[in-house]
């Protein structure tokens, strides 16, 4: 092969592996960001913590509903303190405002990104497409801990409290992808 065709190849593999990439690019970082906790991204936890320790975080919970979404979102009980390892259960109450039947989903993260790693979350209702009626109203329940490994991080030493916040997007609304790819979008409400 000569110098030149071997030149127009690789002119022509730079753009197939870019785009191959592009498309890579999302869920490859929403896996980095998951295994780490990047951005403030929770664990998905399969049990409860091993122990409980002494050591109190406080909880505050944010709900927001992206714009175009006419549901009002909101926690039953704004902050909640727990020690270190204590299973917590908060509510939220999401109701769809409009006249039409409306599908949304759910996107989260937790600040400062640096507790991502050790909240842990047990049942969640993120990421799950849920269809309210016009007028319906419904509790989505949210069980979870705070892992007890936080209190041997220095990195951590000076958190007291962690926010856990939600976005409604609509379904199928591309501001989802962008949201779990680490990009932000302005609330409409916030409680």
């Amino acid at each position: 092969m000569s110098r030149t065709a071997r030149f127009g190849l690789m002119a022509a593999m730079v753009p197939l592996a870019m785009l191959g990439a592009a498309y890579a690019a999302v869920p490859l970082y929403q896996l980095f960001c998951q295994v780490t906790g990047y951005g403030g991204t929770t664990q998905v936890a399969t049990e409860a913590a091993s122990k409980v320790l002494d050591r109190t975080i406080q909880v505050r919970f944010d709900a927001n509903v992206a714009p175009g979404v006419p549901w009002s979102f909101k926690p039953e009980k704004p902050v909640v303190d727990l020690k270190l390892g204590e299973n917590g259960l908060a509510f939220y109450t999401v109701t769809n405002q409009s006249n039409r039947p409306v599908t949304a989903v759910a996107t989260y993260n937790v600040t400062p990104h640096k507790v991502g790693p050790y909240f842990q979350k047990l049942e969640c209702f993120c990421f799950q497409d849920r269809t309210l009626q016009p007028g319906e109203s419904m509790e989505l329940p949210v069980i979870f801990y705070v892992d007890p490994s936080l209190a041997t991080d220095r990195n951590v030493d000076d958190v007291t409290s962690v926010t856990l916040s939600y976005t409604f997007f609509e379904a199928g609304d591309k501001a989802i992808a962008q949201a779990q790819a680490g990009e932000t979008t302005k609330p409409v409400s916030s409680q």
